[in-house]
């Protein structure tokens, strides 16, 4: 079990969720909560001592999208962590397809290179000991029922990869709901490269599923968010399997660093025609996501831009 955990984007939503469950666990001793925003994290940690009853949580200023931040915000770890999940995402805000001063777009650097760059420290660091899962999405693999296709990569070179992660794949055609999809196929494929890396860490890539209640879609074309957001994940979806609460997708990922049964280098996610339910291992679905070569050159793509 985990004694000490570092969550990423954890003042709300499935963040501030699954520190909410993790303290719950007696073993649980430390949570440090990783957000860009200090008064937002202190009313969360705030509220996260009230509903649990424990002062166990810890804030860390950190904003995944900027490398250099992140890189000082391990520097705050005076102690190795047992485990770190890799939360924070979205869809790139207003102007997700904006490169960073990094040469990444704006969806890549919040989804992403900040996670690569936060893995890399810690183990460097030695401050990992035991686990590291990334948030990745059944997007990744495609999601034909809500019109997400699966990534349609040429040959899953390093060039091509670059090409993703820096938007010049997309040219003038850049939309963010798909392109989401293939940035979390190119960090699945790290994480499981990374297991083959450094096989004494648990790598893991876990799906929330189809979760209400996260802010991941707030970035969103104004329609297309009330759309998504409030009436097919609220109403439409659940009656599809395709949605399911903020405590059961926040479970996911506390069973995935604490359930032995999870293995390295395996990305877990819903089955193929749903969004909830039990998690399998998707390369049952799509063999690309098992092919060393393909991992090898997400990992060497994206170290790229570091």
């Amino acid at each position: 079990m985990n004694k000490s955990i570092l969550i990423t984007g954890a003042n709300a939503g499935i963040g501030k969720e699954t520190a909410r469950q993790l303290a719950l666990i007696e073993e649980t001793e430390l949570i440090y909560l990783a957000c860009r925003n200090l008064e937002k994290a202190e009313i969360a940690k705030k509220e996260l001592i009230e509903i649990t009853g424990r002062d166990i949580f810890k804030i860390i200023v950190l904003d995944i999208s900027k490398p250099d931040n992140v890189k000082q915000a391990v520097l705050q770890l005076y102690e190795p962590i047992d485990a770190v999940i890799m939360n924070a995402g979205g869809t790139g805000g207003k102007t997700p397809e904006k490169l960073t001063k990094d040469g990444v777009t704006e969806l890549t650097a919040s989804n992403l290179l900040g996670h690569v760059v936060l893995l890399d420290e810690l183990i460097l660091q030695n401050k990992l000991n035991n686990v590291a899962l990334f948030a990745s999405s059944e997007a990744s693999r495609g999601i034909e029922r809500v019109g997400i296709k699966r990534p349609d990569l040429k040959d899953n070179s390093v060039d091509e990869f670059v090409s993703i992660f820096d938007g010049s794949k997309f040219k003038g055609n850049f939309d963010a709901y798909q392109i989401y999809g293939w940035i979390k196929y190119g960090g699945t494929l790290w994480m499981s490269n990374m297991a083959r890396k450094h096989p004494n860490i648990k790598f893991i890539s876990m799906s929330p599923g189809g979760t209400r209640g996260t802010n991941g879609m707030n970035d969103l074309p104004f329609l297309k968010r009330i759309f998504l957001k409030h009436i097919g994940m609220k109403l439409i979806m659940p009656l599809m399997g395709m949605s399911h609460s903020v405590e059961k997708g926040a479970k996911r990922f506390v069973e995935g660093i604490n359930n032995p049964k999870f293995k390295s280098g395996i990305f877990y996610a819903s089955k193929e025609k749903v969004l909830t339910g039990q998690v399998i291992d998707q390369n049952s679905i799509w063999k690309d996501l098992g092919n060393h070569k393909f991992q090898n050159n997400a990992d060497i793509a994206i170290h790229k831009f570091i």
